[in-house]
């Protein structure tokens, strides 16, 4: 494995059938393909040595020997390879015929078949194949030698695990792949020879994903393609592999040429999950019964030398959707969340009031927009969210007046309190000198602002809505007892890249001439600032957050890493300069921020500790009821070095 990636390639190349020399070629010629490309553990489609369409053929001993000499000159190959690989054949064992996998690791060969053989529509193979019982070993004899053959067997390779499918065994209600999983398995490689029909692509992927998803595991499956009689069926060869619930690699359907997919699987994460998600172990001892046999590496394993870049696409935005098709869905689905949890908060405490700062930047705009949804689910009139912009000294025109005009187009109640008289007295009363720009010049302004709000829903008899996001919480880039304080945090579990993404899928719903849009479009275009320093002498804002704490994209990388997979920082650095271009952050700039980041995460847990009620939107979340419990004085010296 190289940092904890294993390079994994489904193959399904050409054949003839019955013709076990043309078919091995293809074979012979794919593996030194996958040497080449440096690729661990290789899976082919079912009968890949013989076709899968031999029908009543696979009763001649002519076929069936040509196929057991095929293992012979596939071992020899084998023992001057770094990969391994798995192909598909007919065995013949007491009297009966096999569908079998042959596993070959630099010289080891292993056998397994077919557990569940199917016997209905277009499929007849009881007509040639015995089912493999689940508990079965047996000792095969294959021109002279003798080979292991057995079910429910684990394999090591590369120091990863895997275990074997065949085609049906991943469509019945408990797939073995379920006890091989639960028995170690971290890959699965399903060899199959499924045809085509309408629609039934689309539910083999569903299939994939699912189980890829439920047994915590990769899935590789290969599926037998061109050359295949169609003498009644058509195939298409497919090649797929998923990884806990994703697709992360499939081939073009229909095109010879194209019959190979690659990439790098992270068993690194998918063994944190399987530590972190503690019903696996649990489902894993209650089926202990299973019995999954182990095979350990073999002793002259040699793997392949040097870094190599990674084969897998990282998104730089891991908390975006990577494509348009599912931003729209996606979006529609997070703010859903938000509103849903605001009103019934709202509900259950019979409240219809709520106070919210508006400052004309991306949260608190996301924080208005998702209070008028809420309020417009429980009918109540808009009027009752009060608004409130509160410029001080850093204020811009150009972000008060998105403020003022998003609060009278969205029809709540305005309001506009200024804040700096009340800061300047502050300042006399604790002997602070104004022109000295430092933390308590800026936290003087954050408290002033959160106490208007606080008194005014006294006032009101509402509540105050918080802003801040999840961004700036694992940064500690909140005022302690400032705007870190609220009656509900209704964008503590949303990232700041997805605000921006959130707050322009509000303003895409809005007619193109409407003023809404253009003022949320104006919005999701304003630089990032708490501004609390004084503007340039021409209006422009000084203070941009992303020239102090560092670039958002960054961040929220390093914080989807950190918490949803557990990774050290070096892996976490790997990651990122493979998922961010060279030109955009270079590998100083990375390092640079990664160390910012680990500083604040470990320094602002005390601000975690206590944070106002809010609703979980994703896989990460940082409340301290829930997802993330740390004490506050925790030492980080182990990620800072």
């Amino acid at each position: 494995m190289n940092h904890g990636f294993l390079r994994v390639a489904a193959c399904a190349p050409s054949v003839r059938p019955a013709d076990v020399d043309f078919n091995l070629e293809g074979i012979i010629h794919s593996l030194h393909k996958m040497e080449e490309e440096k690729v661990e553990l290789t899976v082919f489609p079912e009968m890949s040595i013989t076709a899968y369409t031999c029908a009543d053929l696979f009763h001649n001993s002519a076929l069936i020997d040509a196929a057991e000499r095929a293992i012979f000159r596939l071992r020899d190959l084998s023992r001057g390879m770094k990969g391994h690989f798995v192909v598909g054949l007919p065995l013949r064992h007491g009297g009966s015929l096999y569908n079998c996998a042959a596993i070959f690791r630099n010289g080891d060969v292993r056998l397994t078949a077919k557990t569940y053989v199917p016997n209905y529509n277009e499929f007849y193979e009881r007509r040639w194949w015995r089912p493999l019982d689940r508990g079965a070993e047996m000792r095969i004899d294959i021109l002279g030698e003798s080979f292991t053959m057995s079910a429910n067997t684990v394999f090591e390779s590369h120091g990863a695990l895997f275990g074997i499918e065949i085609c049906e065994d991943l469509w019945v209600p408990i797939p073995p792949s379920c006890h091989l999983a639960m028995g170690g398995a971290e890959v699965i490689l399903n060899l199959s020879a499924s045809d085509d029909l309408i629609g039934k692509y689309d539910y083999l992927l569903s299939l994939i994903r699912q189980q890829s998803a439920r047994c915590l595991c990769a899935y590789a499956y290969a599926g037998a393609g061109w050359g295949e009689s169609s003498t009644d069926l058509v195939f298409d060869g497919k090649a797929i592999i998923a990884e806990d619930g994703a697709i992360l690699a499939s081939n073009r359907r229909w095109d010879p040429s194209d019959n190979v997919v690659i990439t790098d699987i992270d068993i690194e994460a998918l063994r944190r999950d399987r530590l972190h998600r503690t019903t696996f172990s649990d489902c894993a001892d209650n089926n202990s019964a299973m019995n999954v046999r182990r095979v350990g590496a073999v002793e002259n394993e040699n793997g392949f030398d040097g870094e190599r870049p990674l084969r897998r696409y990282v998104n730089p935005l891991p908390f975006v959707p990577s494509s348009s098709e599912m931003m729209e869905s996606r979006c529609d689905e997070i703010v859903n969340i938000q509103a849903a949890g605001l009103a019934k908060r709202l509900e259950a405490i019979h409240c219809s009031s709520l106070v919210v700062g508006i400052s004309g930047g991306l949260d608190s705009t996301l924080a208005l927009l998702i209070a008028v949804k809420a309020f417009d689910r429980l009918g109540i009139p808009r009027a009752g969210i009060t608004g409130v912009t509160m410029p001080g000294f850093g204020t811009t025109g150009r972000t008060h007046r998105n403020a003022i005009g998003l609060m009278n187009e969205l029809g709540v109640t305005a309001m506009e309190i200024p804040i700096a008289d009340a800061v300047t007295q502050h300042f006399k009363d604790i002997g602070h000198n104004p022109d000295k720009h430092d933390v308590t010049y800026e936290n003087s302004q954050a408290r002033e602002r959160t106490q208007i709000l606080m008194d005014l829903s006294n006032k009101l008899g509402g509540i105050v809505l918080g802003t801040g996001d999840l961004s700036e919480l694992a940064l500690g880039w909140a005022t302690y007892n400032g705007d870190h304080m609220s009656m509900y945090g209704v964008n503590a579990g949303v990232p700041k890249t997805l605000v921006r993404y959130l707050v322009n899928y509000f303003a895409l719903l809005e007619p193109v001439d409407s003023e809404i849009r253009r003022l949320l479009l104006d919005i999701v275009n304003t630089p990032i600032s708490p501004e609390l320093i004084p503007a340039s002498s021409e209006g422009a804002i000084l203070q941009k957050t992303e020239d102090l704490v560092g670039p958002y994209e960054l961040h929220d990388f390093f914080l989807y890493y950190m918490l949803r997979f557990g990774f050290a920082t070096e892996r976490i650095r790997f990651l990122a300069r493979h998922a961010f271009s060279p030109d955009e952050y270079p590998d100083e700039t990375i390092d640079k921020w990664l160390k910012v980041f680990m500083k604040r995460f470990f320094q602002q847990q005390f601000k975690r500790s206590c944070l106002p009620d809010g609703p979980k939107v994703g896989s990460v979340c940082l409340s301290p009821r829930g997802d993330w419990r740390m004490p506050s004085d925790a030492s980080s010296s182990l990620w800072m070095s």
